[in-house]
């Protein structure tokens, strides 16, 4: 049974309310904090694997809450990286870092969502495979079998495909059918008690050298027209018109 890490990060909540201030997503003003989606079924897929389980996130100070929600439902290690400010490292960056934090636990396979709910970059999974020299699967939304062969299903150009990996590996995760597990209340307890190694980039001793990409502005979608009502059948032929002309849907 071989060790694992799981890779988690913090995002805001799917109905917190985002503000842009300056040309930039206002974190401060985040009324509600989770853990992203997808990196829950990672955390889940992990749990029924047994053994080691190291939860390992990159974020700041409010990011070591969610590594105590993992520890409630049953992971054995905490780790936490901490960069004040993500948005000024791009995904290659992110990746040397969350691969240094995998290779100091001696984990061999590595669990992560397929994409974080806030960028929907997907290049985690990837990266960090690249970084290791491991193989990598994403989409994954079934597992079987252990760290000697797992057994995955991911979507395909024709449809569904199983395929096998063994570790070293890293599986990104698309949402499964399995229930997410939740803290009960002596799993919460135990949580609190739990010790959270954290450290900086510097303590890992990763040059993660500059950024490749840097983000120059944030903007919110613009609001949605009000919309409009029409009734009988006289309206047909003016309802028709817009979809045709206006939502260019026809």
């Amino acid at each position: 049974m071989a060790d694992i890490a799981v890779l988690l990060k913090q995002v805001p909540d799917t109905n917190a309310k985002i503000v842009v201030n300056g040309g930039r997503v206002d974190e401060g003003a985040v009324n509600k904090w989770s853990m992203s989606p997808f990196d829950e079924y990672a955390l889940e897929a992990a749990l029924t694997q047994g053994g080691s389980i190291t939860a390992i996130t990159c974020g700041p100070e409010r990011a070591k809450k969610m590594l105590t929600d993992a520890a409630a439902v049953g992971v054995t290690e905490l780790m936490h990286i901490v960069v004040d400010d993500l948005t000024s490292l791009d995904s290659n960056q992110i990746s040397s870092i969350l691969a240094a934090a995998v290779q100091k636990t001696g984990a061999s396979v590595v669990f992560c969502g397929k994409q974080a709910s806030d960028t929907n970059s997907g290049s985690t999974g990837p990266g960090v495979a690249e970084k290791l020299g491991s193989g990598c699967v994403t989409m994954v939304s079934e597992l079987s079998g252990d760290s000697s062969e797992f057994i995955v299903l991911r979507p395909s150009a024709s449809g569904m495909e199983r395929v096998s990996v063994s570790a070293p590996c890293v599986i990104a995760f698309d949402k499964m059918g399995t229930e997410l597990r939740r803290p009960n209340v002596k799993g919460i307890m135990m949580a609190k008690k739990k010790a959270v190694e954290t450290m900086s980039v510097e303590d890992l001793g990763v040059d993660i050298g500059s950024a490749s990409v840097t983000l120059d502005n944030q903007s919110p979608p613009s609001e949605k027209p009000e919309g409009q009502m029409f009734e009988g059948a006289e309206s047909v032929p003016i309802v028709v018109g817009k979809l045709r002309e206006e939502a260019k849907v026809i």
